[in-house]
């Protein structure tokens, strides 16, 4: 029996999955989408200078972002998504401010929180790719004349995304299911609807391996992703046949 067919008549022989509960899970689907998605994208914005600080030899320029990556790679995502979702209150004047519209709705602490803790983990993925930046690449640029800017840019970023691009499929992958627990800051994402669903109907086996199995379809078209990426951007690093 193929996965598919045995998913098909969960569906059909449970009461449980009518169109109303599946527009829940829908509507997780596309909330945990756009949380993963926006975090991923702005912490991949925020790493890049990040990683870059971090290869420098200036002290004053390395070691703060040390410390930031340290802290939030060191600390659980849980713990730090209650600490920016109920700490923000503690600010004084901020319910006063335009910011208050925002930051009172979970998705926008939650955001932060998500993208904050991948922006650490993708800098130091970076960082190790940068470092890892064959010397003779570096002279060869400095040979033709280019700028520290223009080398980073043209030679050693490029080089180090190529390298950093499986270690950055699986943070990809956690991210997304670190998302899951969103949940418990009153997001309505996979795992909330799967909660709301065992709560309606007490079917928790059914409700839970339902969203296991979205995460589940998520996480082999990530992987299908970059796997195409890595066979499109690393095909020079694959020994050519002999005729």
């Amino acid at each position: 029996m193929t996965e598919l067919t045995w998913l098909n008549e969960l569906l059909a022989g449970n009461r449980i999955f009518t169109p109303q509960t599946i527009g829940y899970y829908w509507d997780g689907l596309v909330l945990t989408t756009q949380l993963v998605f926006l975090s991923l994208v702005a912490g991949l914005v925020l790493a890049i200078p990040l990683a870059i600080g971090r290869s420098s030899g200036r002290r004053w320029i390395s070691l703060p972002i040390y410390a930031y990556t340290y802290v939030f790679r060191g600390t659980p995502l849980l713990i730090q998504l209650y600490i920016i979702y109920y700490g923000v209150v503690f600010f004084d004047g901020i319910q006063q401010t335009f910011l208050w519209p925002i930051l009172r709705e979970a998705f926008y602490p939650a955001l932060i929180a998500f993208t904050l803790n991948t922006a650490a983990y993708t800098t130091e993925i970076f960082r190790g790719a940068i470092k890892a930046t064959p010397q003779g690449e570096i002279e060869a640029a400095k040979a033709y004349g280019m700028s520290q800017g223009l080398m980073m840019r043209r030679i050693v970023l490029p080089s180090a995304f190529r390298r950093a691009l499986p270690a950055y499929g699986n943070e990809v992958i956690f991210m997304l299911h670190a998302s899951a627990i969103a949940s418990v800051v009153t997001l309505m994402d996979i795992t909330g609807a799967a909660r709301f669903v065992y709560a309606r109907f007490y079917a928790p086996f059914e409700a839970f391996l339902f969203a296991a199995a979205i995460y589940l379809c998520l996480t082999f078209a990530i992987l299908y992703f970059f796997r195409y990426l890595e066979k499109r951007l690393l095909a020079h690093l694959k020994p050519q046949s002999g005729n």
